[in-house]
């Protein structure tokens, strides 16, 4: 079987072999393991290769270069509507090619491969959409036109779309998906957490201003700050593992704040080095905006670690409304910039910290009291040792369902009608 991709992240080439960003590749070759050959249709670029990114395992490999396209300036979409014909032939030829079409969604170069494969209504095809399938959820133009397409049965036709979390009223292209990062044996090491002072908090993820990690470090400022007026108070620390352009910022802003004993930036690393850190935390910290499927959050739980997390996307269900892990209930979701596109350049290093309030909105902002419920509901669990052991009980037991070997399992039945050929 051919397998062809279609997708909008940017891949690198070393010695013949393709990098990309890592969880990405590790799921494709999860899914390698039972096509022949395969087309990755995608940007490339000329950029080194980072310790951050990994190569595809399969060998029997074709590259069919497309330019990367943005909406984010005059000039880049102008660009963007002169390499659209080149784009969308290169597109169609692929598929033509292809045994089994696969898109990555959402993105710009999704949208554009979800109006081509409407000419491939007869061949097997999936999507894996990353992003956030909430009905409900405010998203840019795009992101509802993609999903409005593959969602639509008659101009998407073979299809299955796979999507993070259960939704109601779908139609039959839609299937509940899920991913996975650590296998069925490495359950076996995961010890019961010693919920015992000091207590380490995690941000795991790019340094964006999507993910807000600015407010992770704030969050435990506050929680700092509360602690402090109690004599017997234990002590806390946030461990920040990413790169990003907001880095920087992140550094400025933990000197002039005097916080560089309670804030450790560690900079990107790898799996194995998080899954120690994982082992060794109590409780994650994921104030985004926006989300798919969480990996940072479920691969914490996976180790016993409480995740305290915006109930945006399908972050809900995965903490059990509330009950393996805290809700975050500020107001994060009111600052969403709603027309930026997926592939973004997501904010600059050197952010002025003087627009930047203690509560990590602009001063402009009005800081509502639910972020101050936030600290509270956090304080209180730090002092009820049966519910921080019970959250992570609950925690570890959910996430353990969604092993590797379950993930390839799920992969290898969406395949099914290719491989019975």
């Amino acid at each position: 079987m051919k397998f062809t991709i279609i997708t909008y992240i940017e891949h690198k080439n070393r010695n013949d072999h393709f990098y990309s960003y890592a969880p990405y590749i590790r799921e494709m070759n999860l899914w390698f393991n039972h096509v022949d050959e395969v087309e990755v249709v995608a940007p490339l670029s000329k950029e080194p290769v980072q310790s951050s990114e990994l190569p595809y395992v399969q060998k029997k490999i074709f590259f069919t270069e497309i330019p990367a396209i943005n909406l984010l300036s005059v000039k880049s979409a102008f660009l963007a509507l002169l390499n659209l014909p080149k784009i969308f032939l290169k597109i169609f030829r692929a598929m033509k090619r292809s045994d089994h079409i696969h898109l990555r969604c959402p993105g710009n170069i999704g949208l554009i491969a979800c109006m081509v494969q409407i000419f491939f209504p007869k061949k097997p095809k999936t999507a894996k959409y990353a992003g956030n399938w909430d009905p409900e959820a405010n998203q840019p133009w795009s992101y509802n036109l993609q999903k409005w397409i593959l969602s639509n049965s008659f101009l998407t036709r073979n299809m299955q779309v796979l999507v993070y979390g259960e939704w109601p009223n779908q139609t039959r292209n839609i299937k509940p998906f899920f991913t996975a990062s650590f296998s069925e044996k490495e359950k076996q090491e995961v010890e019961e957490k010693n919920f015992e002072a000091p207590f380490t908090f995690l941000f795991v993820g790019n340094l964006v201003p999507g993910k807000h990690p600015l407010k992770a470090v704030q969050l435990v400022q506050e929680l700092q700050r509360n602690l402090q007026r109690s004599r017997e108070a234990p002590e806390i620390c946030l461990k920040i593992y990413g790169d990003g352009p907001e880095m920087k910022m992140l550094r400025a802003y933990c000197r002039e704040e005097n916080i560089e004993n309670l804030v450790d930036i560690k900079g990107s690393r790898t799996l194995e080095e998080l899954k120690q850190a994982y082992q060794k935390a109590h409780f994650l910290i994921l104030p985004s905006q926006s989300e798919g499927w969480p990996k940072a959050v479920a691969e914490a739980m996976f180790f016993g670690c409480i995740p305290i997390a915006t109930a945006v996307s399908c972050v809900p269900w995965m903490l059990g409304d509330g009950e393996r892990g805290i809700l975050l209930r500020n107001g994060l979701l009111d600052t969403f910039q709603k027309n930026r596109q997926f592939e973004w350049f997501l904010g600059a290093a050197g952010a002025d910290l003087k627009n930047v309030s203690r509560t990590g909105f602009s001063e402009t902002l009005e800081v509502t009291k639910a972020e101050a419920d936030d600290v509270e509901r956090i304080l209180e669990l730090l002092n009820n040792l049966k519910n921080m052991k019970r959250m992570s009980k609950a925690a570890k037991e959910w996430s353990q369902q969604y092993t590797l070997e379950r993930f390839e399992g799920a992969i290898k039945e969406v395949l099914a009608p290719n491989l019975s050929r």
